[in-house]
């Protein structure tokens, strides 16, 4: 294949990536797990699993090799849900082009990753298993985006934020177009941390807004939700600055508010549909704590990262002393030690 850019991971927003880049004339690899989308996407143009009816360009094609896909590229970003990304990683760090630093590396996967030493976040977790020449060059792409709307031209802006402000510039000019705005940032850590712990947050909004809508329309209106927003940011800038951000301007930026807001509001948002299915559907019955919900999680039928971004959230609020009602709260609701009803009544008497 004679591309120079590979995104590994061809779920909706790895392959909305993929489309902007590959519709400015530049051949793009796609690499999907599943066969039955590669075939889809290489026979048809559609990623009809994934990414329903948007139709992708002729240039972009897929493969279910890893070693094909991320050799000889000068440009890589990595799309894997963080419950995989770094099985992704170890996969294809064995080529040539990254063992000898010739390829620039970006993600766009939004979580936290389990390590012996705890969840981390994603780019200092993947610096361990690169080559040394990869420390603080890695970008990380984020923003109040969702891939149904990228794929079809919605005017969108993300954040591309790297320690090494040649790469941010590159994944800037790389993505750019004139519907998706693309802004560097060297608030790294700030920009993780944000993009992790709002899909916690989200949940919650989802949850509220469920209760919102039923019977319990008197107790929960527009305001709640508002409250729940700008009490959910305070307890992202608080996590933000303890795992050392930079900028406080990061969490007021499109990487902070923008994301929150979008992830909270959209009716794409995974984590939101999760957190009003908890309400309508009762959708944790099934799941004894939520080891076990993680362990199933392909039971759901659609991943909602915050599931475990709140159990990594609850170990680094513990470590590092940080009150924060709202996620560690939602971590018991989701460990069934407490009921819908009884997470929303305690987090708002925390807020007093």
């Amino acid at each position: 294949m004679n591309s120079e850019i590979a995104v590994l991971g061809a779920g909706a927003w790895g392959t909305a990536i993929a489309k902007v880049i590959a519709e400015k004339k530049k051949e793009v690899v796609l690499w999907s797990h599943e066969e039955s989308v590669r075939d889809d996407i290489n026979n048809n143009k559609y990623n009809s699993r994934f990414l329903p009816g948007v139709k992708l360009p002729e240039t972009l094609i897929a493969t279910s090799n890893i070693e094909e896909a991320a050799e000889g590229k000068e440009y890589i970003i990595y799309a894997s849900p963080s419950l995989f990304l770094l099985d992704t990683l170890k996969k294809s760090i064995t080529v040539n082009s990254i063992r000898d630093g010739k390829t620039h590396i970006a993600v766009i996967t939004k979580g936290f990753l389990p390590t012996d030493a705890g969840p981390r976040l994603i780019l200092e977790t993947m610096e361990d298993y690169l080559p040394g020449f990869f420390r603080q060059s890695l970008v990380y792409i984020s923003g109040p985006s969702h891939a149904e709307e990228v794929s079809t031209g919605k005017v969108t802006g993300l954040i591309a934020a790297s320690e090494n402000p040649k790469n941010s510039i590159r994944y800037r000019d790389l993505l750019k177009s004139p519907r998706l705005l693309v802004y560097s940032s060297l608030d790294v850590r700030g920009v993780q941390a944000a993009a992790a712990a709002k899909n916690v947050i989200a949940i919650a909004f989802g949850m509220l807004d469920a209760l919102k809508t039923s019977g319990n329309a008197e107790a929960f209106g527009d305001g709640t939700e508002s409250l729940l927003l700008a009490a959910g940011l305070n307890e992202i800038q608080i996590l933000g600055m303890a795992l050392g951000a930079t900028h406080p301007e990061t969490f007021t930026s499109i990487s902070g508010i923008g994301d929150l807001d979008v992830t909270c509001r959209s009716i794409h948002g995974r984590n939101r549909r999760f957190g009003r299915e908890i309400i309508e559907k009762n959708i944790l019955k099934p799941f004894k704590d939520i080891d076990d919900l993680l362990n199933r999680i392909v039971e759901i039928g659609y991943l909602p990262e915050g599931v475990a971004a709140a159990k990594y959230i609850k170990v680094l609020a513990e470590k590092h002393k940080l009150k924060m009602p709202i996620s560690v709260g939602l971590y018991k609701l989701l460990n069934r030690e407490l009921e819908p009803m009884e997470f929303c009544k305690n987090i708002l008497s925390d807020w007093e």
